[in-house]
């Protein structure tokens, strides 16, 4: 994952240095900078190819974007922080079928309703605040469980884990008060649902 995330750095940097010698940058906070460019030199063409291509791709991403949402219901409910229709697997199929409709058809019921803006900006604070109880918690943990085994474990704690905390959190207080509001509103919708039925029927904490 990490040499992935620094090979597309390299590119976004190499596109980058391109665009601004094709196009002043002042010109290019649109919404596809890389058509735009294109245009104005005269590649329409080109332009047209690239803009199929970041249809797809952005397709692909809110695809895989649905089913990680369906494996994060799906591992909540197999511990019993949500209904167990969650967790059930089709008998031939051996995949949660209930889970993966359902997840779609709410998916698909904000998509049709909710401003794109407003769900996009929805979408940054909910990951922001995921990057930054995760931070949090690498912190927690090391402290806690610090011979835990696992699989990877994120270097220079706790410095790395709270640059990333304090850089997710001022990303987020950039955000409109609206976009605030609405997540603050979810979180406590969140935190009704746990208290009143998660936290009783987490597998985890009947053992401890």
């Amino acid at each position: 994952i990490i040499g992935a995330l620094g090979v597309c750095t390299i590119l976004y940097i190499g596109v980058s240095f391109v665009l601004t010698g094709m196009v002043h940058y002042t010109k290019l906070n649109v919404s596809d900078p890389v058509a735009f460019a294109l245009q104005v030199v005269g590649l329409n063409s080109v332009a047209g190819i690239i803009s199929a291509g970041a249809i797809i791709g952005i397709t692909t991403v809110l695809i895989a974007l649905v089913y990680a949402q369906v494996r994060l219901t799906f591992a909540m409910s197999r511990d019993g922080l949500m209904p167990k229709i969650f967790s059930n697997v089709h008998p031939k199929s051996k995949t949660p079928v209930a889970n993966t409709w359902l997840t779609g058809a709410v998916a698909a019921c904000i998509v049709g309703f909710v401003n794109l803006s407003t769900l996009a900006n929805l979408v940054s604070i909910g990951t922001l605040a995921a990057f930054t109880v995760i931070s949090i918690a690498v912190i927690v943990l090391r402290k806690k469980h610090p011979n835990m085994k696992t699989a990877f474990k994120v270097p220079f704690v706790p410095y790395l884990p709270i640059i990333s905390a304090v850089i997710c959190m001022i990303l987020a207080a950039t955000l409109k008060w609206e976009t605030w509001r609405a997540f603050l509103i979810w979180v406590a919708i969140g935190v009704v649902v746990y208290f009143t039925y998660a936290r009783r029927k987490s597998h985890l904490n009947e053992t401890n």
